[in-house]
């Protein structure tokens, strides 16, 4: 549907007398289009294709936000879903836990912008037909060995676009296109089971598809996996420990976005998805981690998954350092939070559909270079462990206690990488963790990640996310072998 159609249905329903005590309303329609291919050992498993599109509507009344939703866009539909939503906010203001201030025509929460965001584009087009021989061609190549028993590849392209309209005159439109790719291959040698995988999570079109570097990656991981039988078991030590991107994005995602989230801080979370060990005191004051630490929110990075112009909420998007030099400084909370906490957020308020309401969630969360060189790094390094790419993670309810495993390891002696490791795992507290950071690679070892299933809320939302970072040493961790 375009902007302007939306407008009009805005209008028809704004003029209902059912609707004449309500202070503001907002039309978030959503739609997003899915084609997915998976490939196994030579063969395509399963393809689909999928689509969702609807409408969101809040009404403001009395100081509180009331919503409903429906795929049925039409004058008729609208205005029953407007009207539940203006019932629903009336009844929830008799007993809301926060009531939000008015600003002009429209709520302090909801302010009243224009703009636009797209993709970046590119010219890279394929067709379905050439996704499905891609999965397969990539599920062959991972067949190095009778010793690798099971190769996969998943392709998942999306496209979608979202519009915002309100009664006080926001007009917003943004475009997402973005492809999800991962491709394993699993190895048995008697009774040893190892895996080796590898992927992207990119906004932007298929030019990532079209790579010839992609087919090198394709070999590493069946050269590394069938390695990984023969490898020693990861030992049982405290030692420095040097993460790749990879495994950073996790270790980012768990222990810095998610106790970040300030409904999380709030306790609205606790239910469900966890609390924080983070309270409102600590901002401005906790050294999160070492001098080193610098993490930003910035949905302005083109490439990554989750980058945006304005949050669902209308709330202009822009890079904040959320950590710096080592100490908290903002919360990733959206306006309303911002208002109820009092603390200093971002534009993160987002909904997965137009069936869900926005809320607090991580978007783009990137670690900042620093100036070692990988080289320099590992030579640094008298005794440790490097680790790539997470294998299996457990973090408790306040995002402070954390284990996670690995797929690959390398031992590192007096400044060399030697031997392959197979089971490596590490644990850590997150503040003493960070706080052990003692060297962060440089811009030649940034990489961008992420993940595009986050998962967060009642009724769940699954969101992308996006990260970046760059090779990072950390001192003094716990790490030991066993199997996932």
């Amino acid at each position: 549907m375009s902007l302007s159609r939306l407008k009009v249905l805005l209008q028809e329903v704004q003029s209902l007398p059912e609707l004449k005590s309500a202070s503001w309303i907002g039309f978030r329609e959503m739609r997003e289009r899915h084609r997915t291919f998976v490939g196994q050992d030579g063969h395509v498993r399963e393809t689909s294709t999928g689509e969702s599109h609807g409408v969101m509507v809040e009404v403001f009344v009395n100081g509180q936000m009331g919503y409903a939703a429906t795929p049925a866009i039409t004058s008729a539909s609208l205005r029953e879903t407007t009207i539940r939503a203006f019932k629903q906010a009336e009844s929830a203001s008799r007993w809301s836990v926060a009531k939000f201030g008015f600003d002009g025509n429209a709520p302090l929460v909801r302010p009243t912008v224009k703009g636009h965001y797209a993709s970046p584009a590119s010219t890279a087009r394929t067709t379905s037909a050439e996704l499905a021989e891609l999965v397969v061609e990539i599920t062959k190549r991972l067949k190095k060995s009778a010793k690798i028993v099971q190769t996969l590849c998943y392709v998942d392209w999306l496209d979608g676009e979202s519009r915002l309209v309100s009664t006080s005159g926001t007009e917003v439109e943004q475009g997402l296109e973005g492809v999800i790719l991962h491709f394993e291959a699993t190895a048995q040698d008697g009774g040893i089971t190892q895996k080796r995988s590898d992927g992207e999570n990119l906004q932007g079109n298929l030019q990532l598809l079209k790579d010839p570097s992609l087919w090198n990656r394709v070999d590493r991981v069946a050269e590394q996996v069938l390695e990984l039988l023969a490898a020693e078991e990861c030992p049982s030590e405290t030692t420095s420990l040097v993460l790749l991107p990879t495994q950073m994005t996790l270790q980012i995602h768990e222990s810095i976005g998610h106790p970040l989230e300030v409904d999380r801080i709030l306790g609205d979370e606790r239910n469900y998805a966890g609390w924080s060990f983070v309270r409102e005191k600590d901002f401005g004051s906790l050294q999160y981690g070492s001098k080193l630490l610098n993490v930003t929110f910035d949905p302005t990075v083109t490439d990554e998954l989750a980058s945006y112009a304005f949050d669902d909420g209308g709330n202009p998007a822009k890079r904040e350092y959320l950590i710096q030099d080592g100490v908290l400084l903002r919360g990733l909370g959206g306006l309303e939070s911002q208002q109820r906490s009092k603390l200093a957020g971002v534009a993160n308020f987002r909904a997965s559909s137009w069936n869900r309401p926005a809320v607090d969630r991580m978007a783009n969360i990137n670690l900042e270079p620093g100036t070692s060189s990988f080289d320099e790094i590992i030579a640094s390094v008298e005794r440790g462990i490097l680790m790539d790419t997470n294998r299996s993670w457990s973090i408790d309810d306040y995002r402070n206690k954390f284990q996670f495993g690995c797929e690959y390891a390398k031992l590192i002696e007096n400044g060399k990488l030697t031997k392959t490791l197979r089971n490596p795992n590490y644990r850590g507290i997150t503040t003493p963790f960070w706080n052990g950071l003692k060297m962060v690679g440089n811009a030649s070892t940034l990489q961008t990640h992420g993940t595009p299933n986050c998962g967060k809320a009642e009724p769940n939302q699954v969101i992308r996310v996006g990260h970046r970072s760059p090779v990072c040493l950390f001192t003094n961790i716990e790490v030991f072998g066993g199997g996932a």
